[in-house]
């Protein structure tokens, strides 16, 4: 035993040559790694092996046990022991990284702070683990919605990566602060950093996965500004240049050789995860566009994806994704009249939160809003307007509050009885006045919402001039939901009033565009104006042909609608507290009225 402790390096190496064959094992065997890692303290090793085993003992009880107090002891006494020996950056910061991420797990977010600041403080003369340990402490803020806070790091971090010459680094931290700049609608900062940003990543020379990794970062944060600014036609060159830029990565090998500057040892996503971001931005722009096929075929395609990397990788990023891509396909299966397959699609939504409380909390809003559009399409609602209500009490996101609004400002005009409720709606989403966002498609729909109110209280020429708004802005944008919305309400217009021929100038291009979409509801709608048209104007053949069409059209949407009410998940419609039921009762059957179909 003397002579082992004279020389430790064969009993130390063969302890740890027994943990790492005993973690890697197949299934682990975490106990005897464990033991083995312990048993290194019998020896009474320096202080260099005695740190780096208690950050391993940490790690694996961290990633592999649920003994988070035995893991934080280890990691504490790790980022001790290693401050007091010299040049060992690693362990330390490796440390000081891990338990911070164990304080925050614990909702210890006041612990996480100072370790990380002190970390970051010492670490200068380190690029790697500083530019790294600035990463992780900007997204702490992040997760706490200190952007502001996040933001300033990332200055920070973005300034010492041009220091010590990471130009690639450099660009990772100016895009990472643009992305938060974007969710704070901060687009006058945005813009030149997004200037800046292009002009880095174009000039820079170096790994091509890293190069072309970079300008996906950059086109994603300018197609998702598009995006949200309702601009669909404007996105699609840059859109383009995204998918084109992943079809060359895909096509790339991944380069073993290592950066020279171990600033640049950075990746922003696996290669894999993304390629299903940009099917997601393909999904969010075919939705908005109207094209509910191509969404359809893209969803599909990522969600395929989505399921083989969630086989070997649990990272919490891609529950987002799903979630995401399933708020998407769910929008776009109400509209194409497949409410069952919706409301299913809701119910598994509901379980990916039930499984993270972070994931709920950040998608709560949008999954109340969800059920607010599919009780719309079953015609319960008292049940929207408390799912919309539920969800406006939830978001503080200016954009999706402007869209509840629009949707309950809907449900407050088919009621007919809420007018004062709907008048200071409309007040908050005035598109001539003050309207709260930048969205393009949101100020179009509004002032669809206004022209439909205007028809329903007979004042055509007023419901005339907001349809005609909407069709200018909706034709700019290629937004062919809305034009198909506007023009069939148009036709019903013209109809009423007289105008038969102008009504079937209307009504026609309507139908097609809802085909083309396919957008159940206006083809029902369409359908039934083309029949009582015809008939206007004595076209007894077309006449028959569109009274067939709205039958078949009212039969799927009958039948769908009994399948989606039968359903145990209908309950759902009810839930407007607390996170997601975990069962879903069943009930007897449909009680919902079926006349708005008929």
């Amino acid at each position: 035993m003397a002579s082992n402790v004279e020389a430790p390096e064969p009993w130390y190496l063969a302890l740890l040559g027994f943990a790492e064959h005993f973690r890697t094992s197949s299934p682990p065997k975490i106990r005897l790694c464990v033991h083995c890692l312990q048993a290194v303290f019998q020896f009474k090793p320096p202080q260099r092996i005695e740190a780096r085993t208690h950050l391993q003992l940490g790690s694996v009880l961290y990633h592999h046990t649920k003994n988070s107090e035995l893991a934080r002891s280890h990691l504490e006494k790790a980022w001790f022991i290693s401050q007091q020996v010299p040049q060992f950056e690693d362990v330390k910061f490796e440390a000081a990284s891990i338990l911070s991420e164990l304080f925050c797990q614990q909702n210890l977010v006041d612990s996480a702070k100072p370790l990380l600041r002190k970390a970051i403080q010492i670490s200068q003369q380190t690029p790697y683990w500083h530019c790294r340990l600035l990463f992780q402490l900007a997204q702490l803020h992040t997760l706490e919605k200190d952007l502001v806070s996040a933001c300033d790091l990332l200055g920070v971090g973005a300034e010492y990566a041009r220091v010590v010459g990471s130009e690639y680094t450099r660009a990772l931290f100016l895009l990472s602060k643009g992305m938060l700049l974007l969710m704070e609608r901060k687009l006058g900062e945005v813009h030149p950093l997004l200037t800046l940003c292009g002009t880095i990543v174009e000039n820079w020379q170096g790994n091509p996965i890293q190069k072309e990794s970079l300008r996906v970062f950059f086109l994603v944060l300018q197609v998702t500004h598009y995006l949200d600014a309702g601009q669909v036609k404007s996105v699609k060159p840059c859109l383009k240049q995204l998918q084109q830029c992943i079809q060359t990565i895909s096509t790339l090998h991944d380069d073993e050789i290592l950066p020279t500057n171990p600033a640049d040892l950075f990746h922003w996503l696996p290669k894999e995860h993304m390629c299903v971001l940009v099917y997601l931005v393909t999904v969010m722009h075919s939705m908005q566009a109207g094209y509910l096929e191509k969404a359809q075929k893209y969803t599909d395609k990522a969600l395929m994806q989505l399921e083989k990397l969630k086989m070997l990788d649990c990272s919490p990023i891609l529950s987002t994704f799903q979630v995401i891509l399933l708020e998407h396909i769910i929008m776009c299966r109400l509209v194409t009249g497949h409410k069952a397959t919706a409301l299913q699609e809701i119910s598994q939504v509901c379980q990916l939160c039930q499984q993270s409380p972070r994931l709920f909390n950040n998608h709560a809003a949008q999954l109340h809003t969800l059920l607010g559009l599919y009780c719309i399409s079953v015609n319960c609602m008292d049940n929207a307007e408390a799912q919309f209500s539920t969800a406006l009490r939830l978001t503080t996101h200016q954009e999706l509050w402007t869209f509840i609004v629009t949707n309950l400002a809907s449900v407050y005009i088919r009621e007919g009885n809420r007018h004062q409720e709907l008048y200071s709606l409309l007040e908050r989403i005035n598109p001539d006045h003050n309207f709260p966002v930048s969205s393009h498609c949101l100020r179009a729909a509004a002032f669809y919402i206004r022209g439909l109110l205007s028809f329903f209280q007979g004042r055509y020429n007023e419901a005339k001039r907001f349809l005609r708004e909407t069709l200018k802005m909706s034709n700019a944008e290629d937004l062919n939901r809305l034009t198909a919305c506007s023009l069939v309400l148009l036709g019903h217009i013209f109809y009423v009033l007289g105008n038969h021929r102008e009504s079937n100038n209307m009504v026609v291009p309507a139908m097609q565009l809802a085909s083309k979409i396919p957008d159940m509801s206006v083809q029902l709608w369409s359908s039934a104006l083309l029949k009582d048209l015809n008939k206007a104007l004595g076209n007894t053949m077309d006449a028959h042909e569109a009274a067939q069409m709205h039958q078949n059209f009212s039969q799927q949407l009958l039948q769908d609608h009994i399948a989606a009410c039968s359903l145990p998940e209908h309950n759902l419609i009810s839930w407007t507290d607390g996170p997601p039921p975990v069962q879903i009762q069943a009930q007897n059957g449909p009680t919902t009225s079926l006349a708005s179909l008929l």
